[in-house]
């Protein structure tokens, strides 16, 4: 297949990496930088050059292109880059943009803009953040099988009932695999014998009342309600967290200190509490008892005040915090200096595009730990080196570091042990090592 990328930025580079050992990949950015980092760093052709531009889209053949995917910062390029791609291609065109209004007449138009699939940056990170408040201690959740199978990232909390034994004592749960441990920068697959220590992240899949069973033995002293959310900041990604949450019967409060957009929001949301007010007045926050709230999630358009705004609401008493980040690099800082979650939009987007650029056989991606690894979502044929023989036997045939988290087959859940058969049609949701990824999609 043939791809052409515009924007070199954390999302494109994150999907070019994704699909550069199989695929023709062609990635056009104005920055002169960052096209010679991915000259270096990726099998890629690299173009310098404004991806609206017909004659820089001409320079990257892309009349010939499979795929387009527009990617930059800024909404606007993006749909146009699209659309000007559409006069003179017939590839199939993605675009990410930020703002909901655009996702909104793209879906009421059943396509504008010359964009065949739109992806909204604000939209995927609220639904990323409501997905974490709903799984107590959890960093990172994602949902296969139709909402049969979770996958759950944990970080496991210094003085854990679980830190410090092994993987056999702490595995009670009949519907639960654990799947990896990120440690140190290294992934280990364990084992019964392994011992799972505090501050290791933990990725597990099981079926969701396992998963909530275990993220309730980790942390038992988490509040496992989180039914009275504290947003911190007006912005449109926060507008996208308060209307889920609203969806789903919460009544969160959302504090914004601009009074014209405090109005406006409290316009906007009738589910939510507005408060106007700057949310580091601390008379403020202990006179709306915001400290006594189950989760505080900082959306404000700042890396730094969000970093701050967490560490505030944990020093008043709030059990959970959940930030947003900016920057990618950014999120394992918040996580280790206390903010309990951070998400990177940008990732939450890269994972969306890349599930339209697997083969028809991938049903589902999440990347994990950014992009270090994937659990991926796949229905198994005959030829599968997994069809037809005990799991302990076809796991010679798969890349090391690679774990068979769930099966689901004619809708029921399946927990794989060393001696499930797998069967044709069978859907199994696995963990993999991002560098062995591609190789275990071929054998399976």
């Amino acid at each position: 297949m043939r791809v052409v990328i515009i924007g070199a930025g954390q999302v494109g580079s994150s999907i070019a990496a994704n699909l550069d050992e199989d695929h023709e990949v062609i990635v056009i950015d104005k920055d002169t930088a960052r096209v010679d980092a991915l000259t270096y760093s990726l099998d890629v052709l690299a173009i310098e050059g404004d991806g609206v531009s017909l004659s820089t889209l001409q320079e990257a053949e892309v009349e010939d292109a499979d795929l387009f995917i527009s990617s930059t910062d800024d909404d606007e390029t993006n749909i146009v880059a699209c659309a000007t791609a559409r006069t003179v291609s017939d590839a199939f065109t993605i675009a990410r943009v930020k703002r909901t209004h655009y996702l909104d007449t793209w879906k009421r138009s059943g396509g504008a803009f010359g964009v065949d699939f739109m992806v909204c940056t604000n939209l995927l990170a609220a639904e990323t953040i409501v997905r974490i408040i709903g799984l107590p201690a959890s960093q990172d959740v994602d949902v296969f099988a139709g909402g049969k199978v979770l996958m759950a990232e944990f970080r496991v909390p210094k003085g854990s009932p679980v830190a410090g034994q092994t993987v056999a004592e702490v595995d009670c749960f009949v519907e639960l695999t654990f799947a990896a441990i990120f440690r140190d920068g290294d992934v280990i697959i364990p084992e019964g014998e392994t011992v799972i220590e505090a501050d290791d992240d933990l990725i597990v899949i099981g079926s969701p009342e396992s998963t909530h069973a275990f993220a309730g033995d980790l942390a038992r002293d988490n509040d496992s309600a989180n039914r009275d959310v504290v947003i911190v900041g007006g912005s449109e990604a926060a507008v996208q967290i308060a209307q889920l949450l609203e969806d789903r019967g919460l009544r969160p409060r959302l504090i914004e200190h601009d009074p014209d957009r405090a109005r406006e929001l409290a316009e906007m949301l009738a589910g939510t509490t507005v408060m106007k007010s700057d949310a580091t007045d601390r008379e403020f926050l202990n006179r709306e008892h915001v400290g006594d709230a189950d989760v505080a999630i900082a959306a404000l358009e700042s890396d730094e005040k969000n970093l701050f705004s967490s560490l505030l609401a944990s020093r008043i008493g709030v059990d959970r915090t959940i930030s947003l980040v900016e920057t990618a690099a950014y999120t394992d800082l918040f996580e280790a200096v206390g903010v309990g979650a951070a998400v990177n939009p940008r990732d939450a987007t890269a994972e969306e595009i890349i599930r339209f650029t697997r083969d028809s056989d991938t049903e589902n991606v999440a990347l994990i730990e950014h992009d270090r690894a994937e659990v991926l979502e796949i229905e198994v044929d005959a030829d599968s080196v997994l069809t037809g023989q005990p799991i302990r036997e076809s796991a010679a045939d798969l890349p090391a570091r690679v774990t068979v988290g769930a099966i689901t087959r004619d809708g029921t859940l399946i927990t794989p042990r060393g001696d499930t058969v797998i069967e044709v049609g069978d859907h199994v949701v696995l963990f993999a090592e991002t560098a062995v990824v591609d190789a275990v999609a071929k054998a399976v």
